[in-house]
């Protein structure tokens, strides 16, 4: 099977499970919003970020090297495998040391009676990785996708018994997931037969300190991205503005507007869970630069026409993920949410860009990126979220991801030279704030406005598209 007609083969697998399973994920907000006030639901919000930051640090971002050396040829699958499960063993005892520090820090309060579950929720997420990335670097991309659909079922069936029925509130929640998670590990050990691939003795010590190695400056990369959406949280839960309400139902609305861009985000990490195995096999080849210029300018130009198509339709997508009836603050969500949409596209292109530091090898300047976008985000958070609230902390995130896409694109490309478009990349943004000022303004005959640039934004795209996906079918 020739690289193209792989990549659309896997991105056509993962686009069938990571639908059902992403879609269900969605429509679990409106049992949240139903049954969670915004209160309930900022501490959950703030929870989940939190094991976010965790998780990488204490795994030693184990989403990172197990995929890469677990595809790379060179290496026995049975080492990749089990020195993966002994360091992700060590990083879980560190993280139950550490988490009493954590807790007694001020700004984190809110894991205060929620500490052992967050230590259970971390190690049974961190296990489910573990067995799904190897199951990725198995090449069962089917098995992985039908885990997908099979672990949101799970997940469904739980939050309905402990939220809906039990009235468990956020304890339920986090419940639900560590059983879902759990599971979803013993249907991939048992499907995927990874028992043959356990076994003490297939740790290697050397092989552990070439991952470390190559994680090493992943993992402040990571950390900084979950410190971007932690931070906001943060500071719009602990500080005061004389304009804006703020604290942990602001949280809560706050988590609420980042669903609505996770239709975005759904896009890209189906094309990015093919696209990454694709980028790590391919880093040798020929054609390499060729090919990573069709595939990013098909991506660039679908990720532009789906956000113009989600702003242009953000109050009727938004009522069909949330409920307003029980809780009457959700009925706002939609006016927080455009400009996370902007972000979310950003964030899928600066995923794309970190694919080439990490088949190139180049880890350390993901990270210096990454950095920028952390040291733009927290005086920017300090700055705005006083003044304009909850948007506030949006527009912080959105400028973070601006300037590390454009420090991606110009460094990124010294090691993966393709050509970039950087004006129609201006003008596509420009058109997109645009539509984010008309339908948050709401102001007269704002959707004739917005309709005018999202017709501008297709126009200027779906040739790109067009041409790129041909090609890519033709060849495949």
């Amino acid at each position: 099977m020739n690289k193209y007609k792989k990549l659309v083969f896997n991105t056509g697998i993962f686009a069938i499970g990571t639908f059902g399973s992403k879609i269900l994920v969605l429509l679990l907000n409106r049992l949240y919003t139903a049954n969670l006030s915004s209160h309930n639901l900022g501490i959950k919000g703030l929870l989940v970020t939190m094991a976010l930051f965790l998780q990488p640090i204490f795994t030693f971002a184990l989403q990172e090297y197990l995929i890469r050396f677990g595809l790379d040829k060179e290496y026995d699958k049975r080492q990749v495998f089990n020195t993966s499960a002994v360091m992700t063993t060590a990083g879980m005892l560190l993280m139950a040391i550490a988490m009493p520090l954590l807790a007694a820090v001020p700004a984190l309060d809110f894991v205060k009676g929620y500490s052992l579950l967050l230590i259970v929720y971390v190690i049974t997420s961190s296990f489910r990785m573990l067995c799904q990335q190897f199951v990725r670097a198995l090449d069962k991309v089917k098995l992985f996708s039908i885990d997908g659909i099979f672990a949101v079922l799970t997940l469904l069936i739980f939050n309905v018994i402990f939220i809906s029925i039990l009235h468990w509130g956020v304890k339920g929640f986090m419940l639900a997931t560590i059983l879902s998670d759990l599971c979803s590990v013993v249907f991939l050990f048992s499907a995927a037969k990874l028992k043959k691939y356990t076994g003490i003795r297939y740790f290697n010590k050397e092989l552990a300190g070439e991952m470390l190695r190559f994680a090493g400056p992943f993992i402040p990369t990571i950390v900084m991205w979950t410190i971007t959406s932690l931070s906001d949280r943060l500071f719009i839960n602990k500080m005061h503005s004389e304009y804006h309400e703020l604290g942990k139902s602001a949280v809560g609305i706050y988590d609420c507007a980042n669903v609505i861009p996770n239709l975005i985000s759904m896009v890209s990490t189906i094309f990015y869970q093919a696209w990454s195995m694709s980028a790590i096999n391919e880093n040798s080849s020929a054609d390499r630069n060729k090919f990573y210029e069709k595939v990013y300018s098909a991506y660039e130009a679908m990720l532009f026409i789906a956000s113009a198509g989600l702003l242009l339709l953000i109050k009727p997508v938004t009522s069909i993920f949330m409920v307003s009836s029980t809780y009457s603050e959700y009925s706002t969500v939609y006016l927080y949410t455009p400009i996370l949409i902007v972000a979310v596209l950003f964030m899928s292109l600066n995923q794309f860009l970190g694919s080439i530091y990490s088949a190139t090898k180049h880890p350390k300047n993901s990270c210096y990126t990454a950095l920028a976008a952390c040291i733009v985000n927290i005086p920017m958070n300090y700055f705005l979220i006083p003044i304009w609230g909850i948007n506030g902390a949006a527009i912080a995130t959105l400028l973070s991801y601006l300037i590390c896409f454009w420090a991606r694109i110009i460094d990124a490309r010294y090691y993966v030279p393709f050509r970039f478009n950087g004006v129609k990349n201006l003008a596509n943004t420009a058109l997109l704030l645009l539509m984010c000022a008309v339908m948050m303004t709401e102001v007269k005959y704002y959707i004739f406005g917005a309709l005018v640039f999202a017709a501008a934004v297709a126009a200027m795209n779906y040739k790109s598209l067009l041409i790129t996906v041909n090609k890519l079918l033709k060849r495949s």
